[in-house]
C-alpha cells in the first residue's frame, strides 16, 4: 500500500539505496524507482527462539570519556586564504584521529552536557560519532561552520543541533546561516522603489533591534506592521520613488478603503513609518501627523455556541488536553502554557501559579495534569527540561516548546484557545457579576480590558432579562 507521499515502503528504502553517500533529498531517486527487490518475510533477518546467542541481554553501559581540559592555545600560523572542509568524504578509518585534544575536549563537554540535559544513550552515540566526524583534524584557530557541517551529518542521520551545541560551548562553532528575519524582510521588501525600499528597510531593522532612543519591539510587531502597508506601498512604488513624495491626500485615499481595526492599524504602522524617515531627514514632512485614530467603538464579547464539543473531541493527546484545559478553566494564554515550570504545579496542595498567580486546581486540570506526568516520565524519564510542556526537541534542552504547537491541536475547529479563554473570562463576568476589579484580581486582566468584559456581561445579563437566556 502506498502510505507515504504516494510510495509504499520498499520504494522509499530502494531510493534511500541509491541516494547514499550522495544527497539528503529522496524525492528525485523516489521519481526513478521503477524496480525494488522483494524479500519474503521473516528470511532477510533470520530470528531465533530465546535471548540471543553469544551476547549480553541488555546493551553495554555507554563508557564515559576520559576527563579532559581545554587545549593550550599558543602561537598560531594564520591561513593564507579561507578553504571550506568538505566532511561528507570522511572515512573513520582513514581520517580518524581520536588522539586530538579538541576531540577529547569536545567529547568530554558533551558528556557533561548530555548529563545535564538528560540526552537518551542514542543522542550521545550520535553526537559523539558527529563529534569524531568534525573534529579529528582540528586545530587551534579553526572554526566549525554551519554550513560545512550540515551536509556531513545530515546525510549520516546525526543530529546537526545537538552537536553544534556542543560546539558552541566550546567556543569553535560559527552559525553562517542567512538570518529568517532578513529573508522574510528581503522578500517583503522585493517590488518596491529604491527610495522606498531604503526607508522601509531602515525602519523595520530599527523595529527589531532597537536604537540609542528606541526600544526593540517584538519581531511579530515588525510582521504585523510591514504585512499591513505592504500593499500600499507597492501602489505608491508605481508611482513615486521616495516616500517624501506621498502626500497627506495619498493616506486619507487609502484609509477610506479600510475600515475598522484595519483602519487603526494601518495608520499606525503608516505614522511609525514616516516619523522614522522625518527623523532620519529623508522627508521633509509627516503626512500622517494631522490624521487621528479615532476612538474604536468595542462591540459585546458573545459567548461560543454549543458546538465547543467537536473541538474537545478533536484533541487526543495528553499534552493537547492539558493545554485545553488550561485554556478553558484557567484563561491561560498560550505564552504564559509555554512558560510554565513543573515547580508552578503544586499537586499535594492542589494549586496552580499562572504567571505569578495562585489558582486552585480543579479536578478536570488534576486529571488532565496526572496523565501527562505519567506520559512525559514514560516517554522522556531523563529530561532535564523544567517546563512543563515539552516535546521530542525541547525534551533535550532547557528552552520551552514553541507557540505553534501549542495551539495546533485546536487550529481550524471552530474553539480556538483564544475563544475557549475569552469565553472563560466572560463566564466568570456572568456567573459572578460584572465587576471589573474582580475580573482583573482573577485574571490578571488590565483595566480597559477588565471594563470591557464586565460591560459585555452586564449587556448580556440586561439581554436575558428582557428576551429570556442567551443560547
Amino acid at each position: 500500500m502506498r502510505l507515504k507521499k504516494g510510495y509504499c515502503r520498499l520504494c522509499w528504502h530502494q531510493a534511500s539505496q541509491d541516494a547514499k553517500g550522495q544527497v539528503t533529498v529522496l524525492q528525485p531517486y523516489l521519481e526513478n524507482v521503477r524496480h525494488h527487490q522483494l524479500f519474503l518475510t521473516n528470511l532477510h533477518r533470520p530470528r531465533c527462539p530465546g535471548p540471543p546467542r553469544g551476547k549480553r541481554r541488555g546493551r553495554p553501559r555507554l563508557s564515559d570519556p576520559a576527563p579532559a581540559r581545554l587545549p593550550a592555545s599558543g602561537w598560531v600560523q594564520p591561513s593564507l586564504f579561507e578553504a571550506r572542509r568538505d566532511f561528507t568524504r570522511f572515512h573513520r578509518r582513514e581520517h580518524a584521529r581520536l588522539d586530538n585534544p579538541w576531540l577529547a575536549w569536545a567529547r568530554h563537554a558533551a558528556h557533561r552536557l548530555g548529563e545535564a540535559h538528560g540526552w537518551p544513550r542514542r543522542v550521545r552515540l550520535d553526537v559523539d560519532r558527529a563529534l569524531v566526524i568534525v573534529l579529528s583534524g582540528h586545530t587551534g584557530g579553526d572554526v566549525v561552520r554551519y554550513s560545512e557541517v550540515f551536509p556531513a551529518l545530515r546525510s549520516r542521520g546525526l543530529s546537526v543541533e545537538r552537536t553544534a551545541e556542543v560546539l558552541d560551548g566550546i567556543g569553535v562553532f560559527l552559525d553562517d546561516r542567512p538570518s529568517s528575519f532578513d529573508l522574510w524582510l528581503e522578500s517583503k521588501l522585493d517590488g518596491l522603489a529604491v527610495g522606498i525600499r531604503r526607508d522601509v528597510q531602515d525602519w523595520a531593522r530599527l523595529l527589531r533591534d532597537g536604537g540609542p532612543r528606541s526600544q526593540p519591539r517584538d519581531v511579530a510587531t515588525v510582521w504585523g506592521y510591514l504585512n499591513r502597508i505592504r500593499q500600499v506601498l507597492l501602489e505608491w512604488s508605481n508611482r513615486y520613488d521616495h516616500l517624501r513624495e506621498v502626500t497627506c491626500d495619498d493616506v486619507l485615499a487609502h484609509l477610506g478603503a479600510v475600515h475598522g481595526a484595519q483602519r487603526k492599524h494601518t495608520l499606525v504602522a503608516l505614522r511609525s513609518l514616516f516619523t522614522r524617515a522625518k527623523k532620519n531627514g529623508t522627508i521633509f514632512k509627516n503626512p500622517t501627523s494631522r490624521i487621528r485614530v479615532g476612538q474604536q467603538e468595542n462591540g459585546v464579547i458573545q459567548p461560543l455556541e454549543s458546538n465547543v464539543r467537536t473541538s474537545v473531541a478533536a484533541v487526543t493527546r495528553p499534552a493537547d488536553r492539558l493545554v485545553l484545559a488550561l485554556a478553558a478553566v484557567h484563561a491561560a494564554r498560550p505564552g504564559a502554557i509555554r512558560r510554565l515550570q513543573l515547580d508552578d504545579l503544586d499537586i499535594g496542595n492542589r494549586r496552580l501559579v499562572v504567571d505569578g498567580r495562585v489558582r486552585p486546581l480543579d479536578e478536570l486540570t488534576l486529571q488532565a495534569a496526572l496523565a501527562w506526568l505519567e506520559h512525559r516520565r514514560r516517554r522522556w524519564p531523563n529530561s532535564a527540561n523544567p517546563h512543563l510542556l515539552i516535546n521530542k526537541q525541547t525534551a533535550l534542552e532547557t528552552g520551552p516548546i514553541s507557540g505553534v504547537s501549542v495551539s495546533a491541536a485546536l487550529r481550524g475547529q471552530t474553539a480556538t484557545l483564544e475563544k475557549l479563554r475569552v469565553d472563560r473570562q466572560l463566564e466568570e463576568a456572568l456567573v459572578h457579576g460584572p465587576d471589573p476589579l474582580h475580573l482583573a484580581e482573577i485574571f490578571g486582566l488590565a483595566d480597559k480590558t477588565a471594563i470591557r468584559y464586565a460591560n459585555s456581561a452586564r449587556a448580556l445579563l440586561a439581554q436575558t432579562a428582557e428576551t429570556g437566556p442567551v443560547s
